[in-house]
């Protein structure tokens, strides 16, 4: 897989853990956490920074029908549509509590490892990782994002029982 100079130095944005976003995300989970609908200053819900993509100027570029993530391009592959991109996994590792309501977070993109499998039904899988770093004001590291994009060699065909 190649990746354009954009993708190899990352993307980098600012992003403001806002009260009002973060009781929107809570209501939108169905969270029972009162604390994120009542509390002056609530802790983040730990997923909250999934949104983290809204945040930036521009918006992610995306592969021929679309992308998702975290990120330039949420990990996709120039000229790879939909129809052959996954979700493979997406992790949050915090180093502390989550940001709380009112927070500056300063945040970086950078590809990480891709590699490729062979599926069960013969196919090449491609993987793609995509880190996205959060920091605070201090520039204190405070949550990482691992997500991984796959792309499948060709489009599914048939029924939803082949």
């Amino acid at each position: 897989m190649t990746t354009s100079k954009e993708d190899q130095d990352g993307t980098s944005y600012t992003m403001v853990v806002e009260l009002g976003k973060l009781r929107e995300f809570a209501r939108a989970t169905k969270s029972s956490n009162p604390e994120y609908l009542t509390a002056e200053n609530p802790v983040a819900p730990t997923t909250f920074l999934v949104t983290s993509s809204f945040w930036q100027d521009a918006p992610p570029r995306r592969a021929s029908g679309g992308g998702s993530g975290s990120g330039s391009n949420g990990g996709a592959r120039e000229g790879a549509g939909y129809e052959r991109m996954l979700h493979g996994a997406q992790e949050f590792v915090f180093f502390g509590e989550p940001p709380r309501a009112g927070t500056r977070l300063s945040v970086h993109s950078r590809p990480g490892p891709e590699y490729e499998k062979t599926g069960r039904r013969g196919g090449v899988m491609k993987f793609r990782e995509l880190i996205t770093e959060y920091r605070d004001e201090k520039g204190e590291l405070v949550a990482e994002a691992h997500g991984t994009i796959i792309e499948t060699s060709q489009a599914p065909t048939g029924g939803a029982n082949t």
